[in-house]
């Protein structure tokens, strides 16, 4: 029951801790009813030719349901773990995990986790890795100027700063992608040096993502900048993973799965850059099962032509090109079917199909066919030639009609003002 307060000031302090039940929203759905952006839309929730999913009626609204699975804006994980009623309580005595030292003290857990995503999933528009590729190439050669290192470098510490906000957050999902993200950022930052911290990184998404405990003061030391592991480290495992099954009480089995992929790429990415080639292409092919049942749109099919064009590089570089060029054709035919098929989306399409050429020329270098690799590297430049012409054309008549428009809209808005005075305009 507890003390009941002794005078006015008690009983109004009490007060403003109640909460009104009748304005509270609804109740979080169930998590087995939260199916994430495997649900196929009936009408597109976004503008685009890209959202349609092939040989469908329907539409993919482009990751936003994954997106608001991971990052959890709602905080229906935290509202089905505390009880309906008790997380609103809490939520008004701010007594919810969030940062309350730093920057971002005074903001509330909400605007945290919009922090969050903007940290682990905005990109700038010369970023180097922005676009839906996840195709490993080496980028580090020793040639980089001043404003490329630092720019990586402040890429790397965005990510090590999600890390940290993930946790004192306390969202494993988060944490795991935080995880996937410093992986890739460290190669592209320190190249091959980096490799050995950057697999740590990915090793330790794919445990927070699994059925099993993991540690969470383990996982807090990637945050640091001047990282040193302490090889005598006890782990003392008390978290649940996302694939446990206490958490799948809170939250559905996909968010389990989307950490999974995104780690497994990374780290066969991470493998690759170690010389581990077999070791790769296992990495890599371990998230086909969990592409199964994805739906056939330009998002998801960029995913597996990524995991193809990899896996065919990891056979290049082993110096088996049949093998290699066996996965090209593969990754290519997701391109042409994009191209062909109603429906699809025509500039993902080409964008796949030229990625696959140049990973194809590389490979027929790699095997002796000098000739073949320079014709075909040849057929790449002169096609991004042609569609940057074509981009900056549409992009010049775009510029106009909206001039045009402006124009009508201004002529438009002088007319009335001028019949209003009675004056006829010419």
């Amino acid at each position: 029951m507890g003390k009941k307060a002794r005078n006015a000031a008690g009983r109004l302090k009490a007060a403003g801790r109640k909460i009104d039940k009748s304005q509270l929203p609804p109740p979080p759905v169930p998590p087995e009813e939260e199916l994430g952006s495997a649900k196929i839309l009936d009408e597109p929730a976004l503008p685009g030719s890209g959202f349609k999913v092939l040989d469908s009626e329907g539409y993919d609204d482009g990751g936003v349901a994954d997106l608001s699975l991971l990052i959890d804006l709602e905080d229906s994980v935290q509202r089905r773990r505390r009880g309906h009623n008790e997380y609103f309580q809490a939520l008004k005595a701010d007594l919810l995990p969030r940062a309350v030292k730093g920057p971002m003290a005074n903001m509330t857990r909400r605007e945290q986790k919009v922090s969050l995503a903007q940290l682990l999933f905005s990109e700038d528009d010369d970023c180097e890795d922005k676009g839906p590729s996840e195709v490993y190439v080496e980028q580090v050669d020793g040639e980089e100027d001043a404003a490329t290192i630092k720019h990586r470098a402040e890429r790397l510490s965005q990510a090590r700063a999600a890390l940290r906000l993930s946790l004192l957050l306390r969202e494993s999902a988060c944490t795991s992608l935080s995880l996937s993200e410093l992986c890739k950022r460290k190669l592209t930052f320190s190249g091959k040096a980096g490799a050995i911290d950057a697999l740590r990184c990915a090793d330790k998404a794919l445990e927070i993502s699994g059925p099993d405990f993991w540690d969470g003061d383990d996982i807090a030391i990637e945050a640091e900048d001047d990282l040193k592991p302490d090889p005598k480290y006890e782990k003392n495992a008390t978290v649940p993973g996302l694939a446990s099954a206490t958490v799948l009480k809170l939250l559905p089995i996909r968010v389990s799965h989307l950490c999974q992929r995104s780690a497994l790429l990374q780290r066969g990415n991470a493998l690759a850059a170690l010389g581990r080639e077999k070791d790769a292409r296992k990495s890599y092919e371990s998230v086909f099962p969990l592409l199964v049942d994805e739906p056939r749109c330009a998002r998801v099919d960029w995913e597996r032509h990524s995991l193809r064009v990899n896996i065919g590089n990891t056979h290049s570089r082993e110096g088996n090109y049949e093998l290699a060029d066996k996965e090209f054709k593969i990754a290519e035919r997701l391109g042409t079917d994009h191209c062909d098929r109603e429906g699809g989306s025509g500039k993902d399409g080409k964008s796949m199909m030229s990625f696959v050429k140049r990973s194809r020329a590389f490979a027929l270098r790699r095997a002796g066919k000098i000739d073949e690799a320079r014709s075909l590297l040849k057929e790449v430049l002169d096609q991004q030639i042609k569609d940057n012409l074509e981009a900056e054309k549409t992009k010049a008549e775009e510029a106009k009609k909206k001039a045009e428009e402006a124009d009508a809209k201004a002529k438009e808005v002088a007319d009335a003002i001028l019949a209003k005075k009675g004056v006829k305009g010419k």
